[in-house]
């Protein structure tokens, strides 16, 4: 009769790739070696997993292979997992427990959303911070974070450029906000800086590369016509003609800024403007 080799305790599980959301283990023993036979003749393997509340352990697989994937797991969360082999002649040894923990969850634009949703300025700077999650990404119902956070008054490009947070707009464009992002009615950061009439931003948008004479889906306006109907700022629309705003463009209605301004009996305005 075949002699059997002294059976000892295994070695922990070996940790491989690990996600934050599953674990490789894999284990090397004198009992891998190639099987003849039948299945009943087999070494058999057993990895088990301990309740963290119970503390006692649960069987996750069972078989003759020599590595298991554990999935579904939750993120930044520590488990342990010990093995179990199991001869023909029904001997079982059981190995030293081995401790492992998920990786934290990658950032997504899910994150980001729930961020915006929530007002929590910290997490919003938390996701940006991860490289990982563009400031554009579209959610289920195709907005992005800048509309829903124009929608809920939350500290976004459009209302950065409004309040004049200058140094909130370059942290935003950082971070991947572009200048094209709009709102529900197509109006677009320049829009609103033009309607918030800060200087030094309205500016830095020019000297950043924003287009002057962009319009929204509404009236058509651009930003100077928006000046011209909304606010009447003659420094904001002096600064937008001379980076080169068109002063004879037209809305739908077929209106020049000019006409548009007719309406606020502006006598200053009518000056920077013709």
């Amino acid at each position: 009769m075949p002699l059997h080799k002294p059976f000892k305790a295994p070695t922990p599980p070996v940790i491989g790739k690990v996600s934050h959301h599953s674990i490789d283990l894999s284990w090397e023993t004198e009992e891998n070696e190639p099987r003849t036979g039948s299945p009943e003749k087999w070494t058999r393997f057993s990895v088990e997993e301990m309740d963290p509340k119970s503390h006692t352990y649960g069987t996750i697989y069972v078989g003759y292979s020599s590595h298991h994937t554990v999935e579904s797991l939750e993120p930044s969360t520590s488990y342990k997992y010990r093995l179990r082999i199991t001869r023909p002649t029904g001997e079982s040894l059981y190995s030293p427990a081995v401790s492992v923990s998920t990786t934290r969850e990658p950032m997504s634009g899910k994150n980001l959303h729930r961020a915006v949703n929530m007002n929590d300025e910290e997490d919003m700077t938390r996701v940006l911070e991860s490289g990982t999650v563009s400031v554009n990404v579209n959610d289920k119902h195709g907005f992005t974070p800048l509309m829903v956070a124009a929608q809920k008054g939350f500290a976004s490009l459009m209302l950065a450029c409004f309040f004049g947070h200058l140094d909130i707009v370059k942290y935003l464009r950082r971070f991947g906000a572009t200048w094209q992002s709009q709102d529900m009615g197509g109006c677009t950061p320049l829009h609103w800086a033009a309607d918030g009439g800060h200087l030094a931003v309205i500016a830095y948008m020019i000297q950043d590369g924003c287009e002057l004479d962009v319009r929204d889906t509404v009236s058509h306006w651009t930003p100077l016509m928006r000046v011209s109907a909304v606010s009447g700022n003659p420094a904001v629309a002096s600064l937008l003609i001379r980076a080169g705003a068109d002063v004879n463009t037209r809305d739908k209605d077929g209106k020049t800024p000019l006409m548009l301004i007719e309406d606020k009996a502006s006598s200053q305005y009518n000056e920077c403007v013709c």
